[in-house]
């Protein structure tokens, strides 16, 4: 019996030193053991005794996703799939149809068609609704539908897709797919040039050392690197970027954790290609990590003007660790820290409020920090640039409206019912807003449901509220028709924003993105702001100064 019960504990416990690499003993050690085993032996119980059949895998999965849930929105295990698209977005290249796509209710959208790649040959546009993809019925398939699309260079494929209610069947050719981190740049005049940094990943630095180097030869004496949009990526890339316009040797990022081995300083390593021109960096609050890492190390630096609205905030460093069966854990092992100091970081999901949700630090608990010439930046999360353009900001309502694709939706809609035969044709003008608000009204907007509206919804759901009687049910249904009324108010709150997010949704449609870009280079505020800015050297100078 003695030998039994020491065998029962050793194994779960040598299993444990091996699954953490045997880092030693720590205070926690068999406490983690511990749980470990009453999970497994609640694991097999339950699918041995549950009274109908249960899916171990589904069941495992979620019991690991629920658990991670608690954590941060970044720390993610990752099944073989998904590792194979981590990879694909790190290189910058895979074998595909050629298009963004998303995935939703048992439906698959085209978002965004990439000109000249076999869906936009096959006539693709953003809002046609993918229902079968060779033999496999879209709404009937349970796995990840969007992977069927991928396949070897030159392989074919046949797609059923909706549009406008009706259905169209059409044959593609796989192609390889070119994932540019620098999709455009161009001279914004004669003597100002600009670069789109999409994203960060293994092409970045490359790709903006060369498109820096072409706008130089075609006569930039400034430049705007432009980040907006930009969720981040590679850390070495955001290194290598900022290398080419400050010296080699300057400190960039560290990295601060409870794990000794992930305290690291990030320096860079390379001669840099010009550490006068004049520079300004774009920032929005859709532009995290990397772009983050970018934007604060050259305004710590003071190397560039940043330009826009408070980055996003997320100032959190993960590492895959890799696991059984080809599947990983991305996890979070640390923080972003600027050359001055400051926390990247955003929201506090250690310390959450009574609601469960992450806590955003206040503005009077900012803490100071010295530039390296003194000016003073403060952290509070993401980036603050020196230049605040209010049309930049996001507020959580126009970000729902982009986010649950009512903008997206106008869009298709407004392409179907209008056609511009070149860009001289569009203006912004050419948006009606009044009928997006409409569109927006005839909805109910029920896609935004704000926390108020949550609660109370919770609160006449119970027995207790049905006791309450016809006056209280009446004075909850004017409450919530009050609520939706401040929703249809935020339209008007947020124009100026909505009417950023619709152009550039629209534009697409038409111009693809290339043609966005285009139109941007002298209609976005941002960049004419940026253009003024670089083009009047004292105050250029009186900024960093």
């Amino acid at each position: 019996m003695k030998k039994l019960l020491k065998k029962r504990i050793i194994i779960p416990v040598l299993a444990i030193m091996i699954l953490f690499g045997a880092v030693g003993f720590k205070s926690d050690f068999f406490e983690i053991a511990k749980q470990i085993e009453i999970f497994t032996t609640m694991f097999k119980q339950l699918n041995m005794n549950y009274v109908d059949e249960t899916n171990p895998a589904e069941l495992m999965d979620d019991a690991i996703k629920e658990m991670l849930n608690d954590l941060d929105p970044y720390t993610k295990f990752y099944n073989e799939q998904d590792v194979e698209a981590a990879k694909i977005r790190n290189a910058g290249e895979y074998s595909g149809i050629g298009a963004s796509v998303r995935r939703n209710n048992n439906k698959i959208t085209i978002i965004e068609p990439y000109k000249g790649y076999p869906a936009d040959k096959a006539g693709l546009k953003a809002g046609d609704e993918i229902i079968k993809i060779d033999d496999i019925v879209v709404a009937n398939f349970k796995e990840d539908t969007g992977e069927l699309l991928k396949g070897a260079a030159n392989s074919k494929i046949n797609i059923v897709y909706k549009r406008q209610g009706k259905e169209y069947e059409t044959e593609l050719t796989r192609s390889k797919v070119e994932v540019d981190a620098v999709p455009f740049y161009k001279m914004i005049d004669d003597k100002t040039g600009y670069i789109v940094l999409a994203k960060f990943n293994k092409k970045a630095s490359a790709q903006t050392k060369d498109a820096l180097e072409r706008l130089k030869e075609d006569g930039a004496e400034r430049i705007v690197l432009d980040l907006r949009g930009n969720p981040g990526g590679l850390l070495r890339e955001s290194i290598d970027i900022v290398n080419l316009f400050v010296p080699k040797g300057e400190v960039i990022v560290t990295t601060k954790s409870k794990v000794k081995k992930y305290n690291r300083t990030y320096k860079t390593r390379k001669q840099p290609v010009d550490t006068e021109i004049p520079l300004v960096v774009l920032v929005n609050g859709k532009s995290a990590s990397a772009s983050e890492i970018v934007s604060g190390a050259l305004q710590d630096l003071d190397r560039a003007v940043v330009i826009g609205a408070r980055s996003f905030g997320k100032g959190l460093v993960q590492q895959p660790k890799k696991l059984t069966y080809g599947t990983q854990l991305k996890v979070t092992i640390s923080r972003y820290y600027t050359p001055s100091g400051r926390c990247i970081q955003a929201l506090d999901y250690w310390n959450r409020d009574e609601n469960g949700n992450a806590v955003r630090t206040s503005e009077k608990d900012y803490n100071a920090f010295k530039t390296k010439k003194g000016r003073t930046v403060y952290d509070g999360g993401g980036i603050n640039p020196d230049i605040v353009i209010a049309s930049q900001k996001t507020s959580d309502f126009t970000r729902a409206l982009v986010g649950n694709l009512a903008v997206f939706d106008y869009a298709t809609e407004y392409y179907n019912k209008n056609s511009f035969a070149t860009m001289n044709d569009f203006s912004a003008d050419a948006i009606d807003y009044e009928a997006f608000k409409e569109s927006m009204e005839a909805s109910s907007m029920d896609f935004y449901e704000t926390n108020t509206e949550r609660e109370l919804k919770k609160i006449m759901s119970t027995k207790e509220a049905t006791d309450f009687g016809n006056e209280v049910s009446k004075e909850y249904k004017e409450l919530l028709k009050s609520i939706q009324q401040s929703k249809l108010d935020a339209l008007d709150t947020y124009k100026e924003q909505i009417e950023v997010e619709l152009q550039n949704e629209i534009l697409k449609r038409y111009f693809y993105r290339e043609g966005l870009y285009e139109y941007q280079l002298t209609h976005d505020e941002a960049i004419k702001k940026a253009t003024e800015v670089l083009a009047n050297k004292s105050e250029y100078n009186r900024i960093l100064n």
